[in-house]
């Protein structure tokens, strides 16, 4: 359990699907899911495969680098733990392993690119980056928001 903004995040002993990524978070280490049947990365993390619904899966170390994708920046906190916050940028980070990797051999606009949301902080995971410092296209790379001493939260930050 680790608390963060005064919320207390919680990862039940028994929850498979999600544990391992935070184990590998606490150790400063970006893991997605790889499937078992047809070896695509996936940053949502869920029981089976989206491609293929192979149940079959085991986690994969990423570099944690990319670029931004897309973003959002917030201006209405959806919880008082933000409000000190607001504004600030959330990322849709695509990441360089697995980029517009064809799904089922369809067109590009059918990719699979590995993609992942977080917030974009400085280089103090604890502070959001300015709105005029983001764009789509960026560099940015991961960094480790360490909450205690069992759980990190993994976060994005400009990397150029």
């Amino acid at each position: 359990m680790g608390e963060y903004r005064g919320l207390q995040l919680v990862v039940a002993p028994t929850d498979s699907e999600h544990r391992g990524y935070f184990e590998q978070a606490r150790q400063h280490r970006l893991v997605v899911q790889r499937c078992g049947a047809c070896s695509k990365l996936r940053g949502a993390i869920g029981a089976a495969c989206p491609f293929c619904a192979s149940p079959d899966w085991s986690w994969h170390e990423v570099s944690g680098r990319g670029v931004i994708y897309s973003y959002q920046i917030v201006t209405q906190a959806v919880h008082p733990a933000f409000a000190d916050w607001i504004p600030y940028p959330v990322v849709l980070v695509e990441l360089d392993e697995q980029r517009d990797v064809p799904w089922r051999g369809g067109a590009e606009e059918e990719s699979v690119s590995l993609r992942l949301i977080a917030n974009l902080v400085t280089s103090d995971p604890a502070i959001a980056e300015a709105e005029e410092n983001v764009a789509i296209g960026k560099r940015v790379e991961v960094c480790f928001l360490d909450l205690d001493e069992t759980m990190a939260l993994p976060q994005f930050r400009l990397s150029e």
